[in-house]
């Protein structure tokens, strides 16, 4: 089964107080990347993997898909995705997306935000997509960058020139990584880029596009913070066709 760390109290709360967690997708830095993956939603059947608040569900319905199914392992998540919406074109379950069971042919749209780096049975999940989507249907989704998720020892390094460098160790040994984020022991999977593009092929998707994603030279003015991230990639996004 899939880590539930988010029903940790302690995670939970933490997790509670991030900015995308407080303004939703407008407060994640790389949703305007994102969005422009997504297609026209008008009358479509949408899923979204790791649905978490249920931002993105109620983005949907508001940009005119039919009906959004949220599935995610939490139920403190859960919880909170029910008390913020009210629309009866909303439905949100509970399932572990290590062992994801959707019906075939369901749904034109899924959707995945920052979810499929806690799965180890990345080829079963990107499976049982394929198999739920119509033909043409497209997956949109995003990941912790593998630099992110292969530093066994994160943080910045400065040279003797006073350079400042991101340590990778082991990027090419896949696997799970336990890194303390807001509360100690969260396991997350690492895996190459060319190992997560390959699992869409295996899987049948067509890879249509590929970002590593960094902060805009607007984003920078409006957010200094994030100039930081132009260093290294945060994101990975992917969209990819049935």
């Amino acid at each position: 089964m899939t880590q539930n760390i988010y029903d940790d109290p302690g995670f939970f709360e933490a997790y509670s107080q991030l900015r995308r967690s407080v303004e939703g997708l407008d407060g994640a830095p790389e949703w305007p990347a994102l969005r422009a993956l997504v297609p026209d939603l008008t009358g479509r059947r949408v899923v979204d993997l790791g649905s978490g608040y249920g931002w993105f569900c109620r983005w949907a319905r508001q940009h005119g898909a039919a009906h959004v199914l949220g599935l995610d392992v939490s139920e403190r998540m859960l919880q909170r995705a029910r008390s913020a919406t009210s629309d009866d074109a909303i439905a949100y379950a509970r399932m572990d997306l290590e062992r994801l069971d959707l019906p075939e042919a369901a749904f034109d749209f899924a959707y995945s935000s920052l979810a499929l780096h806690y799965i180890e049975n990345l080829s079963g999940l990107l499976a049982a997509v394929h198999r739920a989507l119509v033909p043409g249907g497209r997956l949109v989704f995003s990941v912790e960058h593998p630099i992110y998720t292969a530093p066994s020892r994160p943080g910045w390094r400065v040279d003797a020139d006073g350079r400042r460098t991101w340590p990778i160790d082991g990027y090419l040994a896949e696997g799970p990584r336990t890194t303390n984020w807001l509360a100690e022991g969260v396991v997350k999977q690492h895996r190459t880029i060319g190992a997560t593009l390959n699992a869409l092929l295996r899987a049948g998707f067509a890879i249509a596009h590929v970002e590593e994603w960094g902060p805009t030279d607007a984003q920078i003015v409006a957010r200094p913070e994030l100039a930081e991230e132009r260093e290294r990639p945060m994101f990975l996004l992917v969209a990819a066709q049935r």
